[in-house]
C-alpha cells in the first residue's frame, strides 16, 4: 500500500462518521492527498495543497487540513474549497456542484 493509500484509509476512517466524505473522483482525492504529503514534507505539516502555506505554522493553522473553512463549506456548499471533503448528498449529485469561494480572509493569504 503506498503512502497516499494508507493517508486516504486513515482519513477516510477518521471523517466518515462525522459525515465527512471523500470527492467519489478517485484521481482528484489523490492528487489532493499527495499535495497533502508534499506539504507535510515541505513544512512539517499538513497545510491545505489548495492554498498558499507560510511554513510557518501558527500563521498557517487554519488551512491545516482539515481546515476551519471545511465545516461551514460543506454545509453551505455540499464541498469543501478543494473538493477533497465532501457531503454524501454531493457525492451522490443530489444537489449541484457549484464553485466554493476562498472564505480565508485576505490578510492570512501570503501574497
Amino acid at each position: 500500500m503506498t503512502e497516499v493509500e494508507k493517508l486516504y484509509e486513515l482519513l477516510r476512517k477518521l471523517q466518515e462518521p462525522k459525515g465527512y466524505f471523500f470527492n467519489v473522483d478517485r484521481e482528484i482525492v489523490f492528487d489532493l492527498l499527495n499535495g497533502l504529503l508534499v506539504n507535510k514534507k515541505r513544512y512539517g505539516y499538513m497545510s491545505c495543497p489548495c492554498r498558499l502555506a507560510t511554513g510557518q505554522y501558527e500563521k498557517d493553522r487554519d488551512i491545516l487540513c482539515p481546515c476551519e473553512y471545511r465545516k461551514p463549506d460543506v454545509e453551505e456548499y455540499g464541498s469543501c474549497y478543494c473538493n477533497l471533503y465532501v457531503s454524501k448528498e454531493w457525492n451522490e449529485e443530489k444537489m449541484p456542484h457549484v464553485y466554493v469561494p476562498e472564505r480565508r480572509p485576505p490578510e492570512k493569504i501570503p501574497y
